[in-house]
């Protein structure tokens, strides 16, 4: 069954006689006229035509068709929820940013877009961790906190270290608190610092993580040797010239992986095995990683981690590559950050657009390919503002209801045979619509298609409202028709509002 691009095809279309034809053993259209002749006996369709070789064109009557609006406003908040995942125990990992500095752009982009994947998830029925893994072992924490005992101690910034006014702010912070601070003392402070200021940010920008998974756990508690043991069970474990290799090869990477090298010393790889089975041990299904562009070639690892432990890599893992973000203003690139040196920071783009503006316009494009904002454009009230178009649009319907309210008229009894003009069965095809446009972004693990269906709605409604009018005029009395209208556009206000709230973006009632 599906909507039919073109109307005047009916409600809906369904191939349904050619996909059965052969093992039927009957001509597609004898078996077309055979199921036409049953649906049309049943309540609520008006007629079933058959077209070309036996396709089924289903028209439903205005009662039935209408009946939708009560579904919608009855189940409010949960309408567009479904099963389609249900049960389904999803590690969902994004943003996965080093402590070692503020959240930034890149990062930015991932916390709108998978935050927005987590709630489309469990709207589909999924059982969803969101979970933050925090790269906290290794160089980069090294570096760290060198850059900060350099930064108190008024010397240079390392060569290969880090920048920017925040260095300073954290370095002298530390200095205040402790007696002659070492440059452990600067690392660890540091870094508990800094995390403290990410999960700040990330909560400002609505995106809770209910995991902050630690690396230094995976070496300190013995999940790296756990991890060995696994995968040399599964048999893809071998020895070469002292090191210890994963034959990934197997399973479609480029090369074997180092896990040990001749030294001793576990590799970074080592880690993603680890955290890779921690997370499987954990009881998750499906282990979903949202990596930035610079991490393309982590793809097939993963996957071929999944598969030398045993499992589907088609299924238990899937691994998502997001594009860069360009930030533009009036045509011209936006300047570097100063307190964090040669990136924007996630809370100067809040600070400059807000938290509504900046998640709908990084979730509303897909994640593969570059995005380039503009500020001034995203942030403008204007219809061809996106984030405002749809905003508006509830805000609309909701001085329409409050309008409604002051004269005294509520929605009554609904009579939604009498929804039968063609915007008014646009409207309600749109909303019927959402259920669907849910299910299929969380299986396709694309946030943006809620916000493109959301811009449609929005249009949809706008051009119902010029063409059918809801509320009385002057002195006159409110009719059944106001009031089936009333139940439509509360139930359209109702989906720009939990596809709003998919998307972590406001619905407000007042703009």
């Amino acid at each position: 069954m599906e909507r039919p691009r073109n109307p005047e095809h009916g409600d809906y279309a369904s191939n349904l006689a050619l996909q059965l034809a052969k093992p039927a053993k009957t001509p597609p259209r004898e078996l077309a006229s055979g199921i036409a002749e049953q649906l049309s006996q049943q309540n609520g369709i008006k007629s079933v035509e058959i077209a070309g070789p036996g396709f089924l064109n289903i028209r439903l009557d205005a009662a039935a068709a209408g009946e939708l609006a009560r579904i919608v406003v009855t189940q409010g908040e949960d309408y567009g929820r479904s099963t389609a995942l249900n049960e389904m125990k999803i590690n969902l990992e994004f943003v996965s940013a080093n402590p070692t500095g503020p959240v930034h752009l890149g990062h930015t982009r991932w916390a709108a877009v998978g935050d927005s994947l987590g709630r489309i998830l469990a709207a589909a029925g999924a059982e969803v961790t969101r979970e933050h893994y925090t790269n906290d072992a290794g160089a980069q924490l090294e570096r760290f906190g060198r850059s900060l005992k350099a930064a108190a101690d008024g010397k240079p910034t390392p060569e290969d270290g880090y920048g920017g006014e925040y260095i300073q702010d954290i370095a002298t912070k530390i200095k205040s608190e402790h007696d002659d601070p070492t440059e452990e003392t600067y690392r660890e402070e540091g870094y508990r610092l800094m995390l403290a200021e990410m999960k700040a940010s990330l909560e400002r920008f609505n995106v809770h993580f209910d995991v902050w998974f630690s690396e230094r756990s995976l070496h300190e508690g013995g999940a790296v040797e756990h991890a060995l043991e696994v995968l040399r069970k599964q048999g893809h474990i071998y020895e070469h010239e002292g090191a210890t290799w994963l034959r990934t090869t197997e399973f479609g990477d480029d090369k074997d992986r180092v896990i040990v090298r001749s030294n001793g010393e576990k590799t970074y790889f080592a880690a993603d095995c680890a955290y890779y089975i921690n997370k499987r041990e954990r009881g998750f299904e499906r282990c979903v990683y949202l990596l930035g562009a610079d991490h393309h070639g982590y793809v097939g690892r993963l996957k071929a981690i999944a598969a030398c432990a045993g499992d589907d890599p088609n299924h238990n893992i899937q691994v998502l590559i997001g594009q860069l973000v360009n930030l533009m203003r009036g045509g011209e690139p936006v300047r570097l950050s100063k307190r964090a040196g040669t990136i924007i920071t996630l809370d100067e783009l809040v600070d400059v657009v807000g938290v509504d503006a900046a998640r709908y316009s990084l979730a509303r494009s897909s994640t593969d390919s570059p995005l380039t904002l503009d500020i001034d454009e995203i942030s403008r009230q204007a219809p061809d503002n996106p984030v405002f178009y749809v905003q508006y649009a509830h805000a609309r319907i909701a001085s329409l209801l409050r309008n409604a309210a002051e004269m005294g008229i509520d929605k009554g009894d609904f009579k939604p045979e009498l929804l039968e003009h063609e915007k008014e069965i646009e409207l309600l095809k749109a909303v019927g619509d959402f259920p669907q446009v849910v299910t299929t972004a969380a299986e396709l693990s694309e946030p943006h298609r809620v916000a493109r269906y959301l811009e449609e709605l929005a249009t949809t409604y706008h051009r119902f409202y010029d063409s059918c009018r809801v509320l009385p005029r002057g002195d006159e009395a409110p009719t059944d028709l106001t009031r089936a209208r009333l139940w439509l556009v509360e139930a359209a206000r109702i989906v720009l509002a939990n596809g709003l709230g998919l998307l972590g973006v406001s619905a407000p009632e007042r703009m």
